[in-house]
């Protein structure tokens, strides 16, 4: 299953890039999520969090790139709460002038159906607070 959100902020691209930080994950997490790790945003780093009631998630950055006008990364699940099987996220910033769009592309799976139409309305309402995080956050 998939989820996409975007979320427009009053800032420019490198301005935002530079700030997907430690700090800017800290700042996103839910309430009661602890960070363990935070590696950074290029191939190869590890984020790890420990979550309420659920336990630990841990993904790797598998790619991230950038083009004039858009930057990416991508994480993916190594360790998942349960029921998921797969995670995977890519985070998209695409520039236009003094403001930035912000994209959270996710796929899921649980390895059932059934299961994954359960589950995505509580992913859904995980995600939907960054909508206007990413806005206090990036405020200008």
């Amino acid at each position: 299953m998939n989820i996409t959100l975007k979320s427009r902020v009053p800032q420019d691209i490198n301005f935002v890039y530079n700030r997907f930080d430690g700090n800017l994950f800290e700042f996103l997490l839910p309430p009661g999520a602890q960070l363990i790790e935070f590696g950074g945003s290029k191939k190869g780093d590890v984020v790890h969090l420990k979550l309420p009631l659920v336990g630990e998630w841990i993904s790797e950055i598998t790619e991230d790139g950038m083009s004039q006008d858009m930057r990416y990364f991508i994480d993916e699940g190594r360790t998942l709460p349960f029921p998921l099987k797969k995670w995977k996220h890519k985070h998209v910033l695409y520039g236009g002038g003094k403001s930035t769009v912000i994209e959270d592309n996710m796929s899921f799976t649980t390895g059932n159906i059934i299961a994954d139409i359960i589950i995505y309305p509580v992913l859904l309402l995980s995600f939907v607070p960054r909508l206007w995080q990413y806005k206090s956050y990036f405020k200008a």
